[in-house]
Formats: structure tokens, sequence, C-alpha cells
């Protein structure tokens, strides 16, 4: 476990965040989904996080991230979903026909706290997900 560290802080914060699609419905798919795992990776380092893991399913999405604490939990997932919505939205307009008034995510989400000693545990279970979807 490597510390990481602010001007005034040493810090270990681990997140582990699950959304949807609004309806749940299947529409992260194709180029959709590298393209999903680009900007989601992208906003995360806009928000000094370090991203560790991030898969895309066709009806959910997990991100696994170390973040600084000046930031709660609450503001890095509706950052996340805000900013990689209308990024998303720009590069795949077609998605538009798919989704209810302009909303590509829903307003719900989970997140989890992640210690240091099952952070690897975590990280291979986001990163198996795509196997089981199959």
């Amino acid at each position: 476990m490597k510390l990481r560290s602010t001007r005034h802080a040493r810090y270990w914060c681990g997140y582990h965040f699950v959304w949807i699609p609004k309806y749940r419905r299947d529409i992260l798919v194709g180029d959709v989904i590298e393209y999903t795992r680009v900007v989601l990776s992208e906003i995360l380092r806009e928000l000094g996080c370090e991203p560790l893991a991030i898969e895309v399913m066709p009806d959910h999405v997990h991100v696994f991230a170390l973040c600084p604490p000046r930031h709660s939990p609450a503001y890095i997932v509706n950052y996340l979903k805000g900013k990689s919505a209308r990024r998303i939205l720009q590069r795949f307009p077609e998605l538009k026909t798919k989704i209810v008034r302009g909303k590509l995510w829903s307003r719900s989400y989970f997140v989890a706290t992640v210690g240091n000693l099952t952070a690897d545990i975590v990280k291979r279970y986001v990163e198996e997900q795509w196997g089981k979807e199959k």
C-alpha cells in the first residue's frame, strides 16, 4: 500500500462505485464501452483521483478509484455521471433515441469504501465482471 499525499494530508481512500443507465437499459455496447472507459478515466484524473479499475457492462458501470479526501464520494460519483453523460451523448448522438428525457444515467448509485486489505480483491472482482455477463 502506497499512501497518497496532498499538501496537508496523507491518505488512502478507495471507493467502489456502481451505477446504471436510466431504466437499466442495455445501451452500453460496442464502441460506447471503450469510449466510456476512457472518459471515466479522464474525468477521474481531472478530480485528482487515480483509477484502479473501470468496467463497463451493457447495463451498469463499475469504477474503483483512489480519491483525495477533499471530495466526498457523493460529489465524485455525481461529477462522474454528469460529465460522462454529456461527453458520451455528444460522441454517440444515436443513444438519445434509446434514453428517456435526455438522461443517460439513473439518479441512484452504489458506493463502498475499500480498505487496503481488500483492494486487490475488489479490483479483481471489477475486472472479472465482463466474463460473468456472457
